[in-house]
């Protein structure tokens, strides 16, 4: 799985929000003839719903308190969809430098760890 780290203006961070949590097929108001088209649509089909991924806000990163920062884990073939759909959505997205991607990266693995590790402790 490819790891990656966006981030984008606090302006942004709503519409973001909606765009990672939307799901066309389960959303109620589509009839079935728009739920059939979708299966042909590519942009429509790359649904961050479906993958994992993490929002913070910059404060709660470490990072800048005026951006939030998107770490997203996927396959190779939706990141480069994905990445296309999120500059075309969001104006203020960007993937972030190399050593800040690694350093949320690890952050988030370790954050991951520690919660399996207390849960563990807490059923084992």
């Amino acid at each position: 799985m490819a790891q990656r780290v966006y981030s984008c203006a606090s302006g942004d961070a709503d519409a973001l929000k909606a765009l990672l949590e939307y799901d066309p097929y389960l959303d109620k108001s589509l009839s079935e003839e728009q739920l059939a088209k979708l299966k042909s649509d590519d942009e429509a089909n790359v649904i961050f719903a479906r993958q994992d991924y993490i929002l913070k806000d910059g404060a709660s990163a470490g990072l800048d308190r005026d951006r939030y920062y998107l770490y997203l884990s996927a396959n190779d073939d939706f990141m480069g969809k994905a990445e296309k759909k999120l500059k075309a959505r969001i104006a203020s997205v960007e993937r972030v430098e190399p050593d800040t991607e690694a350093q949320m990266i690890a952050d988030i693995e370790t954050e991951r760890r520690e919660s399996e590790q207390g849960i563990g402790s807490i059923f084992g």
